[in-house]
């Protein structure tokens, strides 16, 4: 026997954690070898794994020209190879760089990696597989004409339909995983939903569907803590759009996560609050069509809360809100100015532009999502009606949510260590000015300045718990961090990753176009596309992620602090304090995140704006 040794590097691979079955054909000049399959079975063929394989033939099969990859039938997954080497018994090596998503079925022909032009081709098998290469991507990459005049472009009906070479890799090659369903409530674009439960809600009945014939029961699971729900009560019974004449659907769904060794996994769907014969439960072992149909009106109902509660409401318009009481109240010299201001930059534009041209009566958010129009202002005031200010606060909201041992939860981690950095930052700079309590209440421009935020912001609401007035330092302190947190990290966190989530319009559609299904068993692809938005929704929503996600050419960062306001040595001395930490703390995570398949760096120093500004 005459054996060949294979190294095989994975860009990628999707769903990451599942065995791809894998086949080479190795083919040289004196012949080829039998197809043989690749086993993996401790690594499997995930992201940046590098394995090595023999592949044994009866002779000697002379130089390596080409290989064929085949992936087996596991349904809905594809594999990105990156780099295949082949070694010869005489220890020559060929090299054929692949880099080409590869789905089930599929023959894949490589060439070894050597660049040659047509007219230098000799060999005639390799101007067979040279012909045969062309003839297939011409077949997936046609001409079409958008306009008479203008260049013509690729043939696509929707983004559903280009090759998958050619889509992003972040959502697109993952939206359809359980776990990564389960991933994005905790690292997504919208961490603030999840929460630990004790017991279910009475209206979602799943203790008798979930866990069957598993070693596991719901109740146990609930009594060691592994048990979350997800809830969009808020959404219920919400006027929905009309779009081009045609209703729009939004479901308040409640979704049950379990929490496993490893990772987050969903395991039942409720589409409806109130439970009945025409709001099934859905479950993973449903068909698979039910499955992910009940998963993307999900992902549409967190896209619509997200956006309007904690996006535009909990940054965007408190942000405003502290901007405008701290310029009215506070005159530049006074010491929580100085620290707040740069927090405050460029925010009242920004939100004026909103309300000109996302919000407004023809606002793309208005007319391109499900909740435009009156349901917008319905979920605005329900919110705020809900908010509190332990929310607000992360080491509050993480404790009163259940969330602090949770594994793999990187919003968590970043966000309660800047919110920390900031805490001893302002604890060490107001302490030179409020040396005790009573300083504190009898500075009048600063209470003058919570009440109005308060009143204009919070409509005197008591139960929020927002401070009607301060009365101790530690009072202060507290306020002054979380508007700090809020204006920069909280907003970094809800907003930067809107284009790798979003990006990917099945992963968060801003609005569905049928009605929630009532029965299980009847769903189709046809009818999931027929769920999805239109070209036409699609394009503008697709664009205004795009631009709340680029970044100001002259955006500053929270590793951009300077002195600019302060003048006494002793704040000076705690703003550079204050920056080392954060630096320490970006190196920390940028270290973390090269060990992780999915890279968290929404909460990394280096990425976080002062400010709301985009």
């Amino acid at each position: 026997m005459v054996n060949y040794k294979v190294t095989v590097l994975t860009e990628n691979a999707s769903p990451p954690f599942t065995l791809h079955w894998v086949y080479i054909t190795l083919i040289g000049t004196k012949g080829q070898s039998d197809p043989k399959r690749l086993v993996q079975w401790l690594h499997s063929f995930s992201k940046d794994n590098k394995s090595t394989f023999t592949v044994s033939c009866s002779k000697d099969i002379g130089d390596i020209e080409m290989i064929m990859l085949e992936k087996g039938q596991f349904r809905f997954t594809s594999w990105l190879p990156g780099m295949v080497e082949v070694e010869s018994p005489t220890g020559k090596t060929f090299k054929f760089p692949v880099y080409h998503w590869i789905s089930n079925g599929n023959l894949n022909f490589f060439r070894e990696g050597k660049a040659v032009l047509s007219c230098n081709e000799i060999d005639e098998n390799l101007r067979t597989y040279r012909t045969k290469e062309l003839r297939e991507q011409q077949q997936n990459y046609c001409w079409d004409v958008y306009e008479d005049g203008m260049p013509e472009c690729m043939k696509a009906d929707s983004i559903l339909s280009l090759p998958q070479d050619d889509t992003s890799t972040i959502a697109f090659q993952h939206w359809k995983e359980d776990s990564f369903f389960a991933y994005q409530f905790l690292n997504g674009i919208n961490p603030m939903v999840i929460k630990r439960i004790e017991a279910l809600p009475k209206n979602f009945p799943v203790a008798d569907k979930v866990f069957q014939n598993a070693p596991v029961d719901l109740n146990t699971e609930m009594e060691k803590g592994n048990i979350f729900l997800c809830d969009y009560k808020i959404l219920d019974k919400v006027t929905t759009n009309t779009i081009s004449g045609k209703k729009q659907y939004l479901t308040a769904p409640l979704v049950l996560l379990h929490q496993t060794e490893d990772r987050m996994m969903p395991i039942a769907i409720q589409l409806k609050q109130n439970p009945g014969q025409d709001n099934p439960v859905f479950l993973p072992s449903d068909s698979e069509n039910d499955w992910l149909l009940a998963k993307m009106f999900v992902r549409s109902a967190d896209f619509n809360l997200h956006e309007l509660n904690y996006h535009l409401l909990r940054t965007h318009l408190l942000a405003e809100v502290f901007g405008v009481a701290l310029k009215r109240n506070l005159p530049r010299v006074h010491p929580v100015h100085k620290i707040l201001s740069r927090h405050t930059r460029g925010t009242l534009q920004i939100n004026v532009l909103a309300r000109l041209s996302l919000i407004s009566k023809d606002g793309v958010f208005t007319e391109f999502t499900a909740s435009g129009g009156a349901g917008m202002f319905t979920i605005l005031r329900e919110s705020l009606s809900n908010l509190t200010y332990k929310s607000l606060c992360i080491p509050d909201d993480i404790e009163d949510r259940g969330l602090n041992d949770v594994k793999n939860f990187y919003y968590r981690d970043d966000g309660l260590k800047l919110w920390n950095i900031m805490h001893s930052f302002v604890t060490n700079t107001l302490k030179y000015y409020y040396t005790d309590d009573d300083v504190v209440q009898k500075d009048d421009e600063l209470q003058n300045w919570i009440k109005e935020i308060f009143e204009h912001g919070f409509l005197r609401k008591e139960k929020t718990g927002i401070p009607q007035k301060f009365t101790t330092v530690s009072e202060l302190v507290k306020f002054v961090t979380m508007v700090m947190f809020t204006c920069s990290v909280q907003h970094a966190a809800v907003n930067t990753g809107q284009k790798d989530f979003y990006g990917w319009m099945p992963n968060g559609p801003s609005t569905m176009q049928e009605p929630p299904p009532t029965k299980k068993g009847e769903m189709t692809k046809a009818r999931i596309m027929a769920a999805l938005p239109d070209t036409q929704i699609t394009i503008s929503s697709m664009e205004v992620v795009r631009l709340l996600s680029t970044r100001l050419s002259d955006a500053k960062f929270l590793l951009d602090f300077k002195e600019e306001y302060f003048t006494e040595e002793g704040p000076c001395e705690e703003i550079k304090t204050f920056k080392s930490q954060l630096q320490h703390l970006s190196n920390s995570i940028k270290e973390r995140n090269q060990k992780l398949d999915l890279p968290y760096t929404y909460l990394d120093p280096a990425c976080v704006e002062w400010s709301v500004d985009i």
